[in-house]
């Protein structure tokens, strides 16, 4: 006979133990514990693989302890140097708050294109690879409880949703506990408004709610990020003077002081106490005994913000530091990504240029006559915009170290699909400008505005080598990148892809008009990104080219955005086709050409042709220089000759590069 043993449930029983979970106290919720129970680098993730290393990212420490629950806090910020590790510190919270404390959490991203590659390519791998995740998280389609943008655990005790803030819909109707706001500088205000006011509103239900901000800083006024770390407690990590002891932060400014040009392998700080040399071999020991020090301490129970930059981080030498400045310095657009991605502050703004008088009066004084390359200009660029009733144009010629020199600009009456109009502007894409060593050069690369008439314009370009003629059009959003090929589009009747996608390229418009204002109000014609103007302009050329200035708008929802305007009596298209020529430039290479290669143009285009027939303007100029130099040479106490003066101007120009 065969017995059957039957379990049965304990009523009682049950109820206690379901009892006993209810009133036990969570377990503390320690994300350095936990990071360095269960972070793991690969090669592929990280030059230190391994467990997560805490003396690695000290800077760190503090940032975790403050997401926990035992601070009371409501919102961390951290602003930051791009690639110092700031993705790692949102992953702990994430990955860390799902494990031990499960809720919903929202993980928002500047667009759900973001959105999706962080998933794809951050999270799942973290669900996967990590053990206390991996058994939460099955990674299986479970009915839609496991897709790219929505993460529920096996137990259905927590989820993470991933959105972008460009979308409102994925902003509303959800309650979260925790969350991250990630690249906070790049959100722009979506069709509900502003994004970010959004997503904290999604954390208002709860009383001891988490909201980390993260993001390198971008451009002020409006930025962010910055506006969130000077809302908030503004600690910055001091560190101890090896020598001396006495507590300091390290600062770029510092750096710069100290900074030798010809020797950047030595680039050093110097104590602010002492006056001692402070090495990155030193750096090591400091970062032991880093602590983050409140500048507005009264900020700190509800919202604590922190900075932290490159200086601190094993990821980034002070010698690349030094370098990557010296790379960038003179020209606005380069510094400004140096400022943001390296120092990890916002870049302040020129938000107009100078009086247009003032540049007319410089080009009035200008020894360059209009439409003559002047010395230094090797690489000749042609900006096109299309206008209803004429194309207006503006050919600039660019040398080292960012200098450019506006040699010529013009209108050609008609529109872009008028025959007429079309074989001037191929007349024009061969003409050539002479230079001071008569010889003769066409542009090198030519872009057109291709945003209005778009279709007309195409039919134009596609006559000529791709390789010489571009499309282009403007962005406003400062987070853009600087030139971007547009992506592949379609025309909206037929669905067919268009064919001009291949030659189409995007650029941050603001980005370039910030970077001119900036080089425009520059005198010295030796200094990196001077921008000279020459004589023969009218004023109208000046108007256009200073028409628009960068002003705070407040949208009816309380938040300001700032815009580039332009005065409604002026136009501006001097200033447009200024940027289209720049963009020519950057297409071209201008701002990555190694010195052998400029050598080269040099060579090239400023000797005099062996066997070259001048004319009779450029023969006189000839012996009017050599004269010049003669004279300078056998007599120092005589006046100086103009001719010899430029003669000067470019022999300076010459020694300092």
């Amino acid at each position: 006979m065969t017995s059957v043993i039957v379990d049965t449930a304990n009523a009682q029983r049950v109820g206690y133990d379901v009892m006993a979970q209810v009133l036990t106290p969570p377990p503390e919720v320690d994300y350095l514990g936990w990071a360095e129970q269960n972070i793991i680098f690969s090669e592929r993730e990280s030059p230190y693989p391994g467990p997560y290393n805490r003396n690695l990212f000290a800077y760190f420490d503090e940032v975790l302890r403050a997401l926990s629950p035992e601070d009371p806090c409501r919102v961390v910020t951290i602003a930051k140097s791009a690639q110092i590790g700031g993705t790692v510190v949102a992953n702990i919270f994430t990955g860390g708050s799902i494990d031990m404390d499960p809720g919903d959490f929202l993980y928002v991203h500047p667009t759900e294109n973001n959105a999706q590659r962080w998933s794809k390519m951050k999270l799942a791998p973290m669900l996967r690879n990590t053990t206390s995740l991996a058994k939460l998280f099955p990674m299986k389609n479970r009915d839609g409880l496991d897709s790219v943008l929505y993460k529920e655990r096996v137990d259905g005790r927590g989820a993470i949703q991933i959105s972008g803030a460009n979308s409102p819909a994925s902003l509303s109707q959800v309650t979260m506990k925790r969350q991250v706001q990630d690249d906070l500088s790049k959100w722009e205000n979506n069709s509900g408004g502003d994004p970010e006011t959004q997503a904290d509103s999604r954390s208002r239900a709860h009383e001891f709610a988490k909201i980390l901000k993260i993001s390198t800083p971008l451009v002020m006024p409006g930025c962010r990020i910055t506006r969130n770390f000077e809302d908030g407690s503004q600690e910055y990590p001091y560190v101890p003077c090896p020598h001396c002891d006495h507590f300091q932060v390290l600062e770029w400014q510092n750096m710069l002081a100290n900074l030798d040009e010809d020797k950047p392998e030595n680039a050093h700080f110097t104590c602010v106490e002492c006056g001692c040399e402070i090495l990155e071999h030193h750096r090591p020991q400091m970062m032991r005994r880093l602590e983050f020090r409140a500048h507005n301490p009264k900020a700190k129970r509800q919202h604590r913000s922190f900075y932290i930059w490159s200086a601190y981080s094993v990821l980034q030498s002070w010698e690349r530091i030094a370098r990557e400045w010296l790379s960038a310095r003179g020209d606005p657009a380069s510094e400004q990504t140096f400022l943001n991605d390296t120092v990890g502050i916002a870049y302040v703004t020129a938000g107009e240029a100078p009086p247009w008088e003032v540049l007319r009066d410089r080009g009035a004084r200008s020894e360059e006559a209009r439409g003559r390359i002047p010395t230094g200009g090797l690489i000749l660029t042609l900006g096109i915009d299309c206008q209803q009733d004429r194309v207006e144009w503006q050919l600039v010629a660019f040398g080292r170290e960012y200098r450019r020199w506006v040699v010529d600009c013009g209108v050609i009456p008609g529109h872009i699909s008028d025959k007429t109009c079309q074989e001037r502007l191929d007349a024009l894409t061969v003409q050539t400008w002479p230079n001071r060593y008569g010889q003769k050069i066409a542009p090198d690369k030519v872009a057109i505005d291709g945003n209005a008439y778009t279709e007309e314009v195409w039919e134009w370009a596609k006559r000529h080598p791709a390789s010489r003629v571009v499309m282009v059009r403007g962005s406003n959003t400062e987070s853009a990148p600087l030139t971007a090929r547009v992506k592949k589009e379609r025309n909206n009747r037929t669905g067919k892809l268009l064919k001009y996608s291949r030659r189409f390229y995007n650029f941050n418009a603001s980005i370039l008009k910030m970077a001119l204002y900036r080089n425009v109000s520059k005198e010295d014609p030796l200094d990196r990104g001077y921008v000279g103007f020459p004589t023969g302009l009218e004023d109208e050329y000046y108007r256009q080219l200073t028409a628009e200035r960068r002003v705070p708008k407040k949208r009816k929802d309380g938040f300001t955005e700032y815009k580039w305007e332009k005065d409604p009596a002026q136009a501006n298209e001097m200033l447009d086709t200024m940027n289209q020529a720049e963009v020519a430039a950057i297409l071209y290479g201008v701002r990555g050409l190694p010195d052998r290669i400029w050598d080269r143009l040099e060579l090239e285009r400023e000797t005099h042709p062996p066997d070259a027939q001048l004319d009779f303007e450029d023969g006189l100029f000839g012996v009017v220089r050599t004269v010049a130099v003669a004279a300078t040479d056998t007599a120092e106490n005589a006046p100086t000759p103009p001719a010899a003066k430029k003669t000067e101007t470019e022999n300076r120009w010459k020694k300092r590069r």
